[in-house]
């Protein structure tokens, strides 16, 4: 069963604020998910083949086919920043 610990754990992991209803809805919705999981187990699928896809779809990739359509100016002309001929992005890394 799902406990004010675990909500807490989940509410403080998930950087949320919850109300206490938002918090008892929930403790609900969690317990609702672990029964359905268990009702899961349940079901005999060992002879139930593997599938990535409910539609079964197959390989929708194309081939690759190199292109030179944009030239440089076209290319950096909607840059907000370019210095060089390149475009300038915000530093992500320290």
């Amino acid at each position: 069963m799902i406990n004010d610990e675990i909500n807490k754990k989940i509410e403080t992991l998930s950087e949320l604020e919850l109300s206490d209803e938002e918090k008892e809805h929930l403790k609900e919705d969690m317990h609702n998910i672990i029964e359905f999981v268990d009702k899961l187990k349940e079901l005999d699928t060992l002879e139930v083949e593997p599938m990535l896809d409910i539609f079964q779809r197959t390989n929708v990739f194309r081939e690759d086919i190199v292109q030179n359509n944009a030239n440089l100016e076209d290319t950096l002309k909607n840059a907000p920043k370019v210095i060089d001929e390149k475009f300038v992005v915000p530093k992500t890394i320290q």
